[in-house]
């Protein structure tokens, strides 16, 4: 599985205060199953992260993972909120691409309301030629009440992450609901663990996709379109759509 929202850099935000603890969390995810990540930290107001300080903290991250072992492949990146995208500019947007590409960049959807902006935001971004991942809109009010909401954002290019501790409905029914209903309007292209710890807020990856209760979106949701934005290649506007039910395959997510 490739995870490209994860808070696992030490001392930057809400996730690890340590390094013992950054590595406590990359071994837990590594053991369900994930072997690339990107290194999302907050970069807002509250959390006002650097890309130098990011970049930094990856490759001391890295240096240590292998050092000790850890099947844990860790790629840049970092999760910006809407007010922040001006301050950090041209080259501070790019810097802290998805995953190290320079196509994507994973922003933060606010838990509340709806911008006025939004729109706008998004367009600016594809200007620039970066791709907006707006990262958890199923746990706000507004989108939870009206999911088809999201189409005009895809439709302009924005694509859309959904969190695991909401499919598989550790985050709530509504999150839950409203997961399962981007993923039936074809508004969902990714699904990532948003994981701060091995223990609160874990990754949970794998129950994740047991609750989806299709491998073929499974696959194409943690492994086929993660690769794509690795690789800076378009994701297309529909996101997969389950359609079937059957039992997921668990196994063949563990290479």
């Amino acid at each position: 599985m490739i995870d490209l929202h994860i808070h696992i850099l030490p001392g930057v935000d809400d996730g690890p205060g340590t390094l013992d603890e950054s590595i406590a969390l990359a071994r837990s995810v590594a053991a369900d199953g994930t072997r690339v990540v990107a290194a999302t930290p907050h970069v807002r107001d509250d959390y006002p992260t650097e890309p130098a300080t990011m970049e930094r903290l990856v490759a001391e991250l890295r240096q240590v993972l292998e050092d000790r072992d850890v099947d844990l492949d860790v790629r840049p990146g970092g999760e910006i909120a809407l007010g922040r995208l001006q301050q950090l500019g041209a080259e501070g947007v790019r810097r802290f691409g998805l995953g190290g590409s320079d196509r994507y960049l994973l922003v933060e959807f606010p838990y509340a309301g709806w911008p006025l902006d939004l729109g706008m935001q998004v367009a600016g971004l594809q200007r620039s030629g970066m791709t907006p991942v707006l990262a958890h809109p199923e746990r706000n009010g507004d989108v939870q009440a009206s999911p088809e909401r999201l189409r005009p954002l895809v439709e302009a290019g924005a694509r859309v992450q959904i969190t695991a501790a909401s499919v598989d409905g550790r985050l709530g029914p509504r999150a839950k609901a409203a997961s399962f209903a981007l993923l039936e309007l074809r508004l969902a292209h990714l699904l990532a663990s948003d994981a701060h710890a091995p223990s609160t807020r874990a990754s949970g990856m794998s129950d994740a996709l047991i609750a989806l209760g299709d491998d073929e979106v499974a696959r194409r949701l943690v492994r086929d379109a993660p690769s794509a934005v690795l690789a800076g290649e378009l994701l297309p506007a529909e996101g997969p759509s389950l359609r079937r039910r059957r039992r997921f395959a668990l196994p063949r997510f563990r290479r």
